[in-house]
């Protein structure tokens, strides 16, 4: 049934990321699935389809353990949003390695205490944020690290497409919750995430929503407003309710569920979902162009080379085995992660007060009339 030099994995969760996660698991020579943890009534059906044994709780696995299934080294948790901290303390307390999907909890208070459990019994956890292995966004961080574009003064970045109404049925009735759902916490963060691997810590943001179009509580979108540590400062628009491609999806073709958008140079192309603006240059993202020149000048164009053909979600799944084995530093650690998700709070205090928001750690504060930055 397995290997003992192998990774037994365990995958939390059979919805829409949960087998794209198993694709990966499958195609690792050095790991197995050793099970699927599925309450839905659809779970021993994707069991099957993935070859692999099914047990509808955590708890079932936990003490069905035998020679034919021996305890898991490690799970991937991609349930929804509000089972996320749960599910991982359980995990932890059995001491088995984590795999988290974004977002790493719904609260701050709820990730704070993932991360001193897991510290206290010396589990590790990686969290998903796939992107960070994507080849256009690690050839965008190294431009950026070579100094290629100056000094970076400001960043302009846009994620809308239109979700269909399936997406909020059939389970996914989660999503139409602001608690556990909505744009921020499912997309944004990731662009948050993204926004500061490449250009360090938020320290402050505005925000104001955008028309609600579903009839859901969860929000549909937002005009965002950034500040940097570094002093770079930027925008940022997100819609799930528009049709669009300026989507990292719709730009970088890594989910198969949207359509590659057509590269410019194909003819057809929009530009980049990520514009960043430096003394020297600035960079369109993903398209990959780093532009020049003085206001009456003709500007000149650079291409930036990117290794195409990388597989993130594969990628990410070897470097988890890496984590685990060999004790790499992970890609995005759980403090990374929260960091992103309180940014996500910072945003949601900003709607609903209507004033900036500063962030300190893993702390937000409304801005009160007297503090001027």
């Amino acid at each position: 049934m397995t290997s003992p030099q192998k990774l037994n994995i365990i995958l939390i969760g059979g919805g829409l990321i949960g087998p794209r996660h198993a694709l990966s698991i499958n195609s690792n020579p050095s790991l197995h699935l050793l099970a699927l943890i599925d309450p839905a009534p659809h779970g021993p059906q994707t069991a099957s389809s993935l070859s692999t044994l099914h047990f509808s709780s955590l708890t079932s696995l936990l003490t069905s353990l035998s020679s034919t299934t021996p305890k898991p080294d490690a799970a991937i948790i991609c349930t929804p949003n509000h089972t996320h901290v749960p599910i991982a303390l359980q995990l932890i307390a059995a001491g088995i390695h984590i795999l988290i999907e974004k977002p790493i909890s719904t609260s701050i208070p709820e990730g704070i205490q993932l991360i001193s459990a897991a510290k206290e019994k010396g589990v590790k956890v990686l969290v998903g944020h796939h992107r960070r292995f994507n080849p256009y966004l690690l050839s965008a961080k190294r431009t950026l690290e070579a100094k290629a574009l100056g000094k970076v003064i400001a960043v302009q970045g846009t994620w809308c497409l239109l979700k269909p109404s399936s997406y909020f049925n059939n389970g996914g009735e989660w999503r139409r919750s602001s608690e556990s759902g909505g744009v921020i916490l499912i997309n944004l963060v990731h662009e948050l995430d993204l926004l500061q691997y490449l250009l360090g810590p938020i320290v402050c943001v505005s925000a104001t929503e955008t028309a609600k179009t579903r009839g859901f509580d969860a929000e549909e979108g937002a005009a965002v407003i950034m500040k940097f540590e570094s002093g770079v400062v930027g925008t940022f628009l997100v819609s799930d309710s528009t049709p669009s491609p300026w989507n990292f999806e719709g730009g970088t073709g890594e989910n198969p569920m949207v359509p590659m958008v057509p590269r410019v140079e194909e003819g057809e192309g929009v530009g980049g979902f990520y514009r960043i603006m430096g003394t020297e240059g600035s960079l369109s993202v993903p398209d990959l162009r780093v532009w020049r020149g003085e206001w009456d000048q003709v500007l000149t164009k650079e291409e930036v080379r990117v290794q195409e053909g990388r597989v993130p979600f594969d990628d990410q799944m070897e470097h988890f085995r890496s984590v685990v084995r060999e004790g790499v530093k992970p890609m995005c650690s759980a403090e990374e992660a929260l960091s992103a998700m309180v940014v996500c709070e910072a945003v949601k205090v900003a709607m609903r007060t209507g004033m900036w928001v500063d962030i300190e750690g893993f702390e937000v504060r409304v801005r009160d009339g007297s503090d001027r930055k």
